[in-house]
């Protein structure tokens, strides 16, 4: 039994890296538009394709001593970040759910959300492929692995389980999206400026869908407490200006998001 679970974390730690390393790919690709597919990764700066033995996670960034093969420029310490990141939370994914459904769907939405962390950060953009796509994918695991919360349960006590886990994922969406994009489109009106992106709405669609309301409400809290915290430390160390400065707003939710369901058995 030790040793099943052990080859079960072992494997997942093998995912995680070898994903993390595509995860990678999307991160820069995604908010440029660019296909995730073709053509093989590359090279940001001198464009030329990068041979399978220079992309082998963590070890050929170590081997490389952070620099590409071809024309020398350094390689940012996101790529192993990401890599190490992904391998981590798939084991703990793992050990936490066991090798199950449960797992499954946590690990694709913890998967998700390191993508969408990234990409706000470094490029404040959430891409709809993501966000809605995402939703998308959390509505049909939300068949097979019930969405937690207790909407369904008052609403629809005597339907079957699909009804309510599905019930609870369209109120979790309604709920964190709405009142949150009601409050941007008032800011805007007043201040004439956007105060909050749609992309930042649907970051809390996807989440109502796969947390549902309770467990949405919790990612919500930590993402913007952490976020007022950090963004003003950040902002004063930094001397920027708190009235203009563009927090990632997103990458904080994600955060918040990404550890409820390892902290919070769902």
């Amino acid at each position: 039994m030790a040793e099943a679970a052990f080859l079960h974390l072992l494997a997942a730690a093998v995912f995680g890296l070898l994903t993390g390393s595509f995860l990678n790919v999307c991160i820069y690709r995604l908010p440029r538009d660019l296909s995730v597919i073709v053509p093989r990764s590359f090279c940001p700066e001198c464009g030329k394709s990068i041979a399978w033995y220079d992309n082998v996670p963590l070890l050929s960034y170590a081997l490389l001593r952070a620099h590409c093969r071809s024309c020398g420029k350094g390689i940012g310490i996101r790529y192993p970040l990401v890599e190490l990141l992904t391998g981590a939370l798939c084991v703990w994914t793992v050990a936490r759910y066991g090798w199950s459904l449960e797992a499954l769907k946590w690990t694709v939405f913890e998967l998700i959300l390191i993508v969408l962390f990234w990409t706000d950060l470094e490029e404040r953009i959430l891409p709809d492929e993501l966000t809605l796509g995402g939703s998308v994918a959390g509505v049909v695991l939300a068949i097979f692995v019930k969405v937690p919360g207790v909407m369904g349960e008052l609403l629809l006590p005597n339907q079957r389980m699909v009804w309510r886990s599905l019930t609870n994922a369209g109120m979790g969406a309604l709920f964190l999206a709405g009142p949150i994009w009601l409050a941007g489109l008032l800011y805007a009106r007043i201040r004439k400026k956007d105060g909050l992106g749609l992309g930042d709405v649907k970051l809390l669609i996807l989440l109502g869908v796969f947390l549902g309301l309770e467990n949405g409400l919790l990612a919500l809290t930590i993402g913007a407490v952490t976020g007022t915290v950090l963004g003003l430390l950040y902002i004063w160390l930094k001397r920027e200006d708190a009235a203009s400065y563009e927090l990632p707003f997103g990458s904080f939710l994600c955060a918040g998001a990404a550890l409820v369901p390892l902290l919070v058995k769902l």
